[in-house]
């Protein structure tokens, strides 16, 4: 099975440092699949889940924040504001997120702070997805 080298930065940390035969990662336009070879390319990625499957077929899935994908040469590298595996994320505050972003929605608001607040909600929710797929 190919396998190309996966770099994945956060603000806080290196989140990932090894092979990987798959990364998924979601853009713009939805979820795009990287495997071994894959042409040469640098994305924005959006915030929601990120799956990594490595060599062994262990899959990896987690919370990403905005930022970005470069792959070149069979390496790619991912560089974002957040990484969380599901048992990091704290669904009480992620919760209360989502509450104020709610709340700040049904405010009068100017188009950018409305734009600002269904953000802080869409992150919120995506956070809370990810976290009650891995509640057992």
């Amino acid at each position: 099975m190919d396998t190309f080298k996966l770099k994945i930065i956060a603000s806080n940390r290196v989140f990932f440092d090894g092979e990987a035969v798959e990364l998924v990662l979601p853009l713009s336009d939805g979820l795009k699949g990287f495997l071994a070879h894959h042409e040469h390319i640098v994305a924005p990625i959006d915030f929601g889940e990120m799956v990594i499957t490595e060599p062994d077929g262990k899959k990896t899935d987690a919370f990403v924040g905005s930022g970005f994908v470069e792959f070149y040469d069979n390496a790619a590298t991912v560089v974002c504001i957040s990484a969380e595996h599901p048992e990091e994320i704290d669904k009480r505050r992620a919760e209360e997120a989502k509450q104020r972003a709610e709340e700040e929605l049904r405010q009068k608001h100017s188009i950018v702070e409305y734009h600002q607040s269904q953000a802080n909600l869409a992150r919120a929710m995506e956070r809370l997805k990810i976290k009650g797929k891995h509640i057992k």
